[in-house]
């Protein structure tokens, strides 16, 4: 009677540090391992690595806002096998990381056309997690575990990035024109205010001067009186000596420049003329 014997054999393998070894028994996989050396029935079993390391994935997503600017998101998808479900992550899914792209743009494109493209800047962290939210429940049943989700850029096109950067720069120049407004407005009511003080206390002094003025006429006028003089004579020597004196005021003049004054034997007679002058008011006075 012929028999057949059917040999075999254990060999040493060993699995890559930051890898786990799906044991496959004809062509079935039916168990993991470690890292680290190992034996295994060959050739009936044989062993694959998986790399249970962190990767990442980016993904562009073109879509546009509710206020029809058409726009690129970048995503980037951190990702790892669960070294527990190692033979799920192998035998369920073929192409784990374009089942990832389309989760990743199905979620971007159901988000971003509900906001506006300012929105959608502030609304990054939002976005990103309803990326995360939305693969790590998909991916669980294929032994994937999601570990981050980051929006990491938003790209709109470059004429509207151009107008964009144009409204912030005269937003900004009409904020500083309103500043400056502001300024020089201020500065106008402190002269407005210095001007109405140097008026007051011009007229303060000028007050003050014309009384000095009238007192001291009082004072030159009783001591000439006590000299001997009269009243006419008093107020003729007074009113000359002012004529006079504004003469020479107008002589002494800084400047340079000449001044023509009439003057003659008529321009004397200041006192009849002052004194014509009470005289008319006086009878218009009585009329009225």
């Amino acid at each position: 009677m012929a028999g057949t014997c059917c040999s075999q054999c254990f060999c040493v393998t060993c699995v890559p540090t930051g890898s786990v070894g799906i044991v496959y028994r004809c062509n079935q996989a039916v168990s993991t391992r470690g890292d680290g050396p190992g034996c295994i029935c060959f050739p009936f079993e044989t062993i694959g690595a998986v790399d249970i390391r962190i990767q990442q994935l980016n993904v562009n997503t073109d879509t546009k806002t509710i206020d029809n600017v058409t726009c690129k998101v970048v995503t980037a998808i951190q990702f790892q096998v669960d070294a527990s479900q190692a033979i799920d992550a192998v035998t369920k899914l073929n192409n784990a990381p374009v089942q990832m792209t389309a989760y990743v743009d199905d979620v971007v494109r159901s988000t971003l056309p509900t906001m506006t493209l300012d929105q959608s800047y502030e609304a990054k962290d939002k976005m990103a997690n309803a990326i995360k939210t939305s693969l790590s429940e998909s991916m669980a049943p294929f032994g994937y575990k999601i570990v981050k989700a980051l929006v990491t850029d938003l790209k709109p096109d470059e004429k509207v990035l151009a107008a964009m950067n144009e409204i912030n720069a005269q937003r900004r120049l009409r904020e500083a024109a309103k500043e400056k407004a502001e300024a020089e407005k201020d500065i106008m009511i402190k002269q407005s205010e210095a001007e109405a003080e140097s008026k007051y206390l011009s007229g303060v002094g000028m007050a003050r001067m014309r009384k000095a003025i009238s007192q001291g006429f009082a004072e030159s006028i009783e001591s000439l009186k006590s000299g001997g003089l009269s009243g006419q004579e008093v107020v003729h020597m007074m009113l000359v000596t002012q004529y006079l004196d504004t003469l020479r005021a107008g002589m002494d003049n800084p400047k340079g420049t000449t001044m023509i004054v009439p003057h003659g034997p008529s321009t004397l007679d200041i006192e009849n003329q002052v004194r014509q002058g009470f005289i008319s008011a006086k009878q218009m006075e009585r009329g009225t």
